[in-house]
This record gives structure tokens, sequence and C-alpha cells, in this order.
């Protein structure tokens, strides 16, 4: 295939994805906005107002950007791993399979659509906290910078889940056992400083720890960890999940339908 024909059908992919969000977006952008509000007026509003501030911002503040990423971990992880899964599911994906389309543009337009889900809804959450707290983001650079790599590297997880998926059920094992505790236990709710020093030392395992706090940064000004650490810790995900999705589609497993 020439640039133009590979171009074509990256595009072809990506459409489909962008299109299939739309055309479910009760399901797809709504939930998120609904739960994103009853964590602002229950965490932010209710318990936030009896809560001291943390490093010198009020306990909303604090909040908005950990709960904005665990949206965009959790959409942008669920849009790759549901549409790969039912392209398989489907039989669509042998129409793929007996074009000449290389394996990386399958990937890199799946992971597109993942992406596009997770930073549409971290916009419209964004849009959403404004209503609560007036925020002035220290910087739009990072903000952008580690919800793309985030959103990228759980669309990258996605199609890994989707690959070993057993069917539509075993889709949701992962992010319901694994990556919502681990969301939780990224210093969402909470300062890293607040912790006993032991629970401080087993977070710093955690990688959901550094893009939350590196997103937090980028929009309030305020970390738990080194930005360089935390961006040298999300490159070397993306790159580890990238190599395993390439690994997987090239021999063979990814395209087995």
């Amino acid at each position: 295939m020439n640039g133009k024909q590979m171009w074509a059908a990256y595009m072809t992919i990506v459409r489909k994805e962008f299109l299939r969000m739309f055309r479910v977006w009760v399901q797809a952008l709504l939930p998120p906005a609904v739960t994103t509000v009853l964590y602002f007026l229950v965490f932010g509003k209710f318990i936030g107002a009896q809560v001291a501030p943390i490093n010198g911002m009020s306990y909303m503040e604090f909040i908005i950007p950990g709960v904005i990423m665990m949206s965009v971990i959790t959409q942008s992880f669920m849009h790759s791993a549901f549409g790969y899964y039912m392209a398989k599911f489907q039989r669509s994906l042998e129409e793929i399979q007996v074009s000449p389309t290389p394996y990386w543009v399958m990937i890199l337009g799946y992971v597109t659509g993942g992406v596009l889900r997770g930073l549409v809804t971290g916009a419209i959450l964004l849009v959403i906290s404004l209503f609560f707290t007036p925020l002035a983001i220290h910087s739009p650079i990072h903000v952008i910078a580690f919800a793309f790599l985030t959103a990228v590297a759980f669309s990258l997880a996605g199609l890994i889940n989707a690959i070993f998926a057993k069917n539509f059920d075993s889709i949701s094992i992962f992010p319901t056992f694994i990556l919502t505790p681990l969301t939780y236990l990224a210093g969402t709710f909470y300062s890293l400083s607040m912790l006993p020093e032991v629970w401080q030392k087993i977070s710093l395992w955690n990688p959901l720890l550094y893009m939350i706090n590196g997103f937090r940064y980028g929009l309030i000004g305020a970390t738990d960890v080194s930005i360089g650490i935390a961006y040298g810790i999300l490159t070397i995900l993306c790159a580890v999940l990238s190599v395993t999705v390439w690994y997987l589609f090239y021999s063979g497993r990814g395209v087995r339908t």
C-alpha cells in the first residue's frame, strides 16, 4: 500500500470509531458527566466544605483533576476495548484483514478512537467543573500532554484487553477489579503527604499516581511527585504497551477472530 491508501485505511477506522462514540452518546458521554457532577457535589461541596485546604487550595479544586483523569482513563480504555472486540465479534475485522492494510495502521486507528473519546470526555468534564469552582489553568501544555499520553496508554491497554477477552463480560473485569481500585489509590481524593510513610512508598509504585499528579500540576499547579519522573514513567508505559500490542498483532494473536 502507498501512503495515500494507508491514510485512507486509517481514516476509515478512525471515522468509524468517532461516529460510534456519538451514535451512542447517551451511553458514552452522559454517564461520566452525571457521575462527575455527583462526585463534585458529594465530595467537593458537601464533604469538601468540612475538609481543610490541601496545599493552599480548597478540596474541590484539589479533586477536580483526579476526577477528570478517572474518566479519561476509563473512557479511553473501554472505547478501544469494546471497539476492537466488537469488530472481531461482528467479523468486520476480517474485511480489514483481507486487505493489504498494515497491522500498525489498524492499531493506530483503534488507539486514535480511544484517545478521541478520552479527550472529548475530559474536555466536557473540565467545562462542567467550571460551574463548581473557578479554575485558572496553570500550564495548558502539561494539561494537554498528560491527558493525551494517558489516553494513549489506556487505549493501548484496552486493545490488549480486547485481544484476550473471551466475551463482552470479560472486558469489564480489568477496569472493575484492577483499574478502578488503582485510580482511587492514586491520590484522586487525597494528597500523598496525608498518608503514613509506608503507604507513601507503596503508592509510588502505582503508575496512575504520576498521571493524575501530572495532570493536577498542569491544571492547578500542585503535585506530589516530580513532573520529570511522571513524564518518564508515562512515556515508558506507552512504549511498553505499544511494543506489546505490536507483538500480539504480528504474532497473529491480535487478529485472530
